[in-house]
């Protein structure tokens, strides 16, 4: 047939007699017209409608250009199995154009169905089947991705989900498709093509048992066995002594371009209107820029992928007391909006690594696989289709940086993140001084990051009792890093990591992003420990005391020793015992919204005067709003001011949008808050942690607003990936079979009508919030949305210009109308 109509104008009369020749034709070999697959741009032959419905997709959305060969129309499939699939040409360029033997047909290519966006028809099989005979609104797929969408989104157990679907078989009519069991819908489900690959690791974490010791029976490395021995000490041929779980993520990224809401989003960035000078996402940062600069063949492609890492640990089982540690490794797109990019339905599974413990340095044997699969999508997989623009293209992607708490940050990175070198960013000059008596590592110093004529710089007293003269150390970048490991410097690299493997790796300016809530939760921790000398958070002590003694500083605090006790004199931190109670009594009282946060008054402890449980929102919540309320009216002038300052420090660094104009400035009042903390707190309290806060103005200027970089979001999902486990002696098992399923579910929901998201808020979806309690919707009529309209024109102040050059014009023409009239 005559198919250049699919080229032609919509409103043309060509395209008229096309669809009606195509309708024709479809209608002729299906011998039906109430079930065929819709070939718009929107639909994609995933979904099934009437002649009419389908005439007005195909008139209002277009048809898919790269549909050539009809297939699900009664046109046989063999006519252009090795056919050329070409667009034709605008202004002598072909916008693409590839013949079957130029791509690789291979597993990176076209090994599941998101590579084609008519595979997925062939693959469900018998799930266009009818319900129950006679169903018109539910097909077998359908009902089941439903049923199953409410299993992944409540948690519901698979004993609790089977009784259900046997309820569900019994209140059908006769003859019904409905699965009667767990394991028929799990393998309907898992026929749609979505699996993991479990990998034999040796139990020391030295090799996986892949590539060149895929047949090996015994770790080269320290050669234990690969097999796991059983009680006896007799081998147990065949089960594996230690597995991890890899989901590849290349076919998710394919998948993701398969939707035409998703394609779009991940378009945003470059086709949304920047607020010059504002910071709202990480395409505003220079690390987003530098890519753009650097490889510009990479940058002017929208569609190519920014990707951020995460990884951490956390213990599957109820029991507290178990040790046991199971490590996940995520994946983000940053290429999304900022309500979509961090939401759980975007967070992608790659890795398992199973416990009983943490992989810590030798996590990069772990990474490999993951790693090969970056270097591919460095250089580009091809063939990936873009149901959006109806189009393959080649689809590329990078890592921008790792995201993870500071003892994950050094087993990824490479670096020592304890003893004098334990900076990452300072290094070799990491301002650090072992105290005599406390037997621990403070950092202290941070005058050097002054202006040179900072008066602080001369004053000894109050600091360490010297003058500081020096500059602030210069953050190394990625090359230097890099001949520092491959030039065996044992001092602050451990290793070399192995995400330098990726070519573009150590260009990066941020390779590794500080983890601003851990970070704030144990400053938070300190303060709050010291203020309420809460035993084992208390920075203060004889030995603390003794130290500044030592350093010749406040020598007024020395302990005063006694015949049954050592008095402590009360310093600039210390609160009296009604002074504790009055402070606890505040956040007894306080009352924050609804889902703000934990409720307060169950962490405090008024008898005690503690705080107890304090989790890292709870310590979020603390440093941005409620302490500084707390101790308005207690301690010295001084160190209230320091700490408040430090409060509003970490409220304006965690905000969603940033202006850039005011970075600066926010670095040297956090250097300033620093050098007052080290006038008024004992040494001992300037742990790495409360160091770190000096570089995190430095990060937001390079990656973009805080909220995209810190743990919060990753600690939430792997709480949903804890609630998988329902067997606890094979925690990762579960894990696995029911990310997969829910991927199939997720996948599914993209082809169906009124089914929601699992992993994206319904406030999000809708576009539209649920309103407070109590409002009323009233109606306003056009008159009065005018007036209102016209209010906000002439108190915006982009168009007060324009404003006060319209009245002086009309006063103008007011003055000259009373001129003539008196002329």
């Amino acid at each position: 047939m005559d198919k250049s109509w699919m080229h032609s104008d919509r409103r043309s009369k060509a395209y008229e007699f096309g669809v009606e020749a195509f309708l024709n034709f479809a209608v002729e070999n299906l011998l039906t017209t109430t079930h065929i697959r819709c070939p718009c741009v929107k639909c994609v032959n995933l979904k099934l409608f009437g002649v009419g419905i389908i005439r007005d997709h195909v008139y209002f959305n277009g048809i898919d250009q790269s549909y050539k060969n009809w297939t699900f129309h009664g046109e046989p499939w063999e006519a252009t199995t090795n056919a050329s699939r070409n667009v034709e040409e605008d202004d002598g360029h072909s916008r693409y154009s590839f013949v079957s033997e130029e791509i690789d047909m291979d597993d990176n290519d076209f090994g599941d169905f998101g590579s084609d966006p008519y595979e997925f028809a062939n693959v469900i099989g018998d799930g266009d089947q009818p319900v129950y005979p006679g169903c018109r609104k539910y097909t077998k797929l359908s009902a089941l991705v439903k049923l199953y969408n409410l299993k992944a989104k409540h948690g519901m157990s698979d004993v609790c989900f089977t009784e259900l679907l046997i309820l569900q078989g019994d209140l059908l009519p006769e003859g019904n498709t409905i699965p009667t069991s767990m394991y028929e819908a799990k393998k309907t489900l898992c026929a749609l093509g979505l699996s993991y690959e479990k990998m034999h690791a040796c139990p020391n974490d030295c090799i996986l048992y892949r590539k060149e010791y895929e047949d090996s029976t015994n770790c080269p490395t320290c050669g234990i066995s690969r097999w796991k021995e059983g009680k006896d000490s007799i081998l147990k041929e065949g089960v594996p002594a230690k597995v991890v779980w890899y989901f590849p993520p290349i076919p998710r990224f394919k998948r993701m371009f398969q939707s035409h809401e998703t394609a779009k989003s991940l378009t945003w960035h470059a086709a949304r209107k920047s607020i010059d000078g504002q910071m709202s996402h990480p395409a505003d940062s220079q690390s987003w820029k530098l890519l753009n600069d650097k490889w510009p063949e990479f940058g002017n492609e929208p569609r190519n992928l920014r990707l951020a890492l995460s990884s951490d640990g956390f213990n599957p089982h109820s029991s507290l007391s178990s040790r046991y540690s199971c490590w996940p490794v995520i994946l983000v797109t940053y290429n999304l909006p900022p309500w979509l990019c961090m939401k759980r339905k975007f967070m992608m599974l790659t890795l398992l690594i199973s416990g009983p413990k943490q992989p810590g340095n030798d996590i990069d044997v772990y990474l490999e696989p993951l790693i090969d699969d970056l270097k591919s999508l460095w250089v580009g997989i091809r063939g990936v289709y873009d149901a959006h623009n109806g189009e393959y293209f080649t689809l590329r992607a990078a890592l921008m940086w790792t995201i993870n708490d500071f003892p994950a940050y050094g087993n990824l990175s490479g670096c020592v993140v304890k003893g004098y070198k334990a900076c990452p960013i300072c290094g070799d000059d990491t301002p650090s001084h072992r105290l005599k008596n406390g037997h621990k590592i403070c950092y202290i110093g941070h005058r050097k990051w002054l202006p040179i004529n900072h008066p602080y710089r001369r004053q000894r007293a109050a600091f360490n009792g010297k003058p500081e003269y020096d500059i602030p150390p210069e953050p190394l970048t990625g090359e230097e890093v890099l001949h520092m490991v491959e030039n065996g410097d044992k001092v602050c690299w451990k290793k070399k990591s192995i995400f330098f493997d990726l070519e573009y790796w150590k260009y990066l300016p941020v390779r590794h992003a500080l983890d601003v809530m851990h970070i704030e939760k144990n400053v938070c921790d300190s303060i709050i420990g010291t203020l309420l000398e809460i035993p084992g958070k208390n920075k203060d002590g004889i030995a603390a005391r003794l130290d500044l003694l030592n350093m010749g500083v406040k020598t007024d605090l020395q302990p005063e020793y006694g015949e049954r006790r050592t008095r402590l004199p009360p310093g600039p931190w210390n609160l009296s015992r009604a002074e504790k109670r009055e402070v606890c009594n505040s956040f007894y009282g306080m009352k924050v919204p609804e889902g703000y946060s934990s409720n307060i008054k169950n962490l405090v402890s008024v008898q005690d005067s503690r705080l107890l449980g304090l989790k890292s929102h709870d310590c979020h919540t603390l440093m941005q709003q409620l302490l500084p309320v707390a101790i308005r009216s207690v301690l010295e002038k001084p160190a209230r001011y320091a700490i408040t300052r430090l409060c509003f420090f970490f409220n304006a660094i965690c905000a969603k949008t940033v202006d850039v104009s005011k970075l600066d400035k926010l670095e040297e009042d956090v250097v300033v808050t620093l050098c007052l903390l080290e006038k008024y707190f004992p040494p001992s309290f300037f742990d790495i942690m409360v160091h770190l806060v000096v570089h995190l103005v430095r990060e937001v200027c390079l990656c973009g607003p805080v909220y995209f970089r810190w743990m919060y979001p990753f600690e939430r999902y792997m709480k949903v990936l804890k609630g998988y486990v329902q067997n606890r002696t094979r925690p990762e098992g579960c894990i696995a079979e029911r990310y997969i399923t829910e991927e199939a579910v997720e996948f599914c929901t993209q082809h169906l009508s009124d089914v929601s998201t699992v992993g994206v808020p319904s406030s999000q979806k809708m576009g539209v919030s649920k309103p407070l309690s109590g409002c009323t919707v009233s109606v306003v009529d056009q008159d009065l949305l005018n007036q209102a309209h016209l209010y906000v024109l002439e108190n915006t102040e982009e168009v007060l210009p324009y404003s006060l050059s319209f009245h002086f014009k009309l006063f103008l023409m007011f003055i000259l109308y009373i001129w003539d009239r008196n002329a």
